[in-house]
């Protein structure tokens, strides 16, 4: 999507506020002992106060509405009947849709007992994901971004998933552009001024790819390594860009 107008402007960053604040929700209310499903139900239900929807929902029929994945899994999990344990490491994702406008983030944390390994993991992907989004204008070239993620991954000694990529979202979850994770020198194409892009990193410490269950959703890691993502719905300008998943 392309920011057409100011009434583009507000609706994205209405449901982007809804987004980020339906994930602070489902973080601070998460813990031992409490299903994936329960800790779905508090996000579907602040969703619905504010009139908005799961986009993953209601165009693909997700069995959710977030994608919450737990320790090896780590992305676009099925709330379910897994008990959350202390120590685990939860992804949510968060996609969601109101009035027409899509805006996508997604968050991962670790319950306590807290590991300093994976503390450490979950700093290094957020600040890789801020920093990426900070150097992001008008006329930067989309290798840029995957260029930065494998840069950032291994300074800290981690991995980038390669089958796990951003992307544009605004009017539907997944857009124009796809965006790798890892630098392609022969890509050419450049960010507009008021381009709607999702940035996700996925930073891990071993698998550099993730396999889909048999559920047709789950992706897996194929190792005991574990991975942790950040993501903001994010729209290009001539400087800074707007984030529209910040939390207000």
């Amino acid at each position: 999507m392309t920011i057409q107008s100011q009434a583009d402007l507000l609706g994205l960053m209405e449901i982007g506020n809804i987004v980020a604040m339906a994930i602070e929700e489902m973080k601070k209310s998460a813990k031992a002992g409490m299903t994936t499903l329960e800790l779905d139900d508090i996000g579907a239900r602040y969703l619905e106060k504010y009139g908005a929807k799961s986009a993953p929902r209601k165009s693909f029929r997700f069995p959710g509405h977030a994608c919450i994945s737990v320790n090896r899994d780590i992305a676009h999990g099925i709330p379910g009947n897994y008990k959350l344990q202390p120590g685990d490491l939860i992804n949510v994702d968060v996609c969601a849709e109101k009035d027409g406008y899509i805006a996508d983030s997604g968050q991962s944390f670790q319950l306590p007992p807290f590991s300093p390994e994976v503390s450490r993991l979950c700093s290094h992907t957020r600040h890789a994901l801020m920093a990426i989004i900070g150097t992001l204008k008008h006329g930067v070239k989309i290798s840029e971004i995957g260029r930065m993620m494998e840069a950032s991954a291994a300074k800290n000694g981690y991995n980038v998933i390669e089958n796990l990529c951003s992307h544009g979202v605004g009017r539907a979850i997944h857009e124009y552009p796809n965006i790798p994770p890892t630098y392609n020198k022969h890509d050419k194409r450049k960010l507009k001024e008021g381009m709607v892009i999702a940035i996700e990193p996925f930073f891990s410490t071993g698998a550099d790819y993730v396999i889909e269950q048999p559920d047709g959703w789950t992706l897996r890691l194929p190792s005991d390594s574990l991975a942790a993502q950040f993501e903001h719905t994010i729209i290009i300008t001539r400087d800074q860009p707007i984030i529209v998943t910040a939390a207000s």
